[in-house]
Parts: C-alpha cells; structure tokens; sequence
C-alpha cells in the first residue's frame, strides 16, 4: 500500500531485476517504472545499482546505464571482477549489496517507504533495519518464475510484497531481440530504456 504523500526511494539491484524479468518473459520499460512510482507517493530518489566490466569497448549494458543517468536515475557502479572458476570458465562477479544498503540507510532518516526491487536474501537484516527506522518497505520480485526469484525470508520480513508479473501492464514490454550474445556481465542485463 501506497500513500500520496509519503517520500518514498527506490532501489533497483539491476542484475536481479533483469533476471526476473526475464524469467517472466519481458523487459523493463524504465521510463514507465519511474512514473508508476512518482504516481504512487512523492519518489525523493531512484538508485540503480550494476557493475560493469572495466575492459571492455563496449558493454552491453553501456546505453542503458547512460539513460538511466540522463532520466532521473542516480547510477551507482563500481568495477566488475573477472575470474576463471575451477571448471575453467570465465565468470564475472560483481555484487552491489554494500552500496545498495550503505544509500538505503543514509536515506532512512528523510523516508516513509523504500520500495526494494531485488529478491536476495541477503536484504533480509537491511529490511529489518530500515523498519527499526519507521521506514515501511515494499520487495518487487517474483514467486511465479521457476525457481521463485524471491527469498523466503526477505519476503516475509517486508511489510509489503509486490510481484514483479503483475507489474507487467504497467511497466513491462515484449522482450528485445539481442542483437549479440549476452555476456554473463550483470546476469546479462541489456539496454532496455527508450
């Protein structure tokens, strides 16, 4: 539940955005996203967090992180790592789960409700936190994807849950064909703002 006048903040961990969404069958419309959330209460800020492989010429991920920036979005990055796991593959790892909890409780103290757009497990104790603060907090993911992309945990600990699927009319569109192979960079996010 939503008031008008509560400040409220988003927080998109984008690489688990971008895979719900994708085991949904659709892509998120950014733009769309930001207003149904300015509709819904006063949006003090929305943060977008990502990594990004330093060497490459060109990532994947590139223009819609240049969109974001330009559209109201405060871009949060740092520097993906690369490794060779035992099997010999190339795996890329970079996780945003400091950063992303670092803003949330710096913001805390000007908030009514942060709106978390991530289902990892490990946001369970930001969740708890944040409501020791008198900040409500909604969880936007999906229990319709096989496996469900949302924590049990997490879940529970929100005051509000939100499925991403039913979100689909609202901020949803039919999913791009890419024009190259997705790297595992981010889960694979695309570009995928207008």
């Amino acid at each position: 539940m939503f008031y008008k006048d509560e400040r409220l903040a988003l927080f998109i961990d984008g690489a688990n955005l971008y895979a719900s969404a994708k085991a949904l069958g659709f892509d998120i419309d950014y733009k769309l996203l930001r207003q149904e959330f300015e509709r819904r209460g006063k949006l003090v800020r929305a943060f977008y967090y990502t990594a990004l492989l330093e060497n490459d010429d060109y990532s994947p991920i590139r223009p819609l992180v240049d969109w974001l920036q330009y559209n109201g979005f405060t871009m949060v990055t740092k520097p993906a790592k690369e490794y060779i796991d035992s099997q010999g593959r190339r795996k890329v790892k970079g996780n945003m789960d400091i950063e992303l909890t670092v803003d949330a409780m710096e913001l805390a103290p000007r908030l009514d409700h942060a709106v978390l757009f991530s289902g990892d497990g490990d946001y369970k104790r930001l969740v708890e936190a944040l409501q020791r603060q008198g900040v409500r907090v909604s969880i936007v993911s999906t229990i319709r994807s096989q496996p469900p992309m949302i924590a049990d945990e997490l879940r529970r600990q929100a005051d509000n849950f939100i499925e991403l699927d039913a979100l689909r009319d609202v901020i949803g569109r039919p999913p791009r064909e890419p024009r190259e192979t997705r790297s595992e960079t981010n889960g694979g996010e695309m570009a995928t703002a207008k």
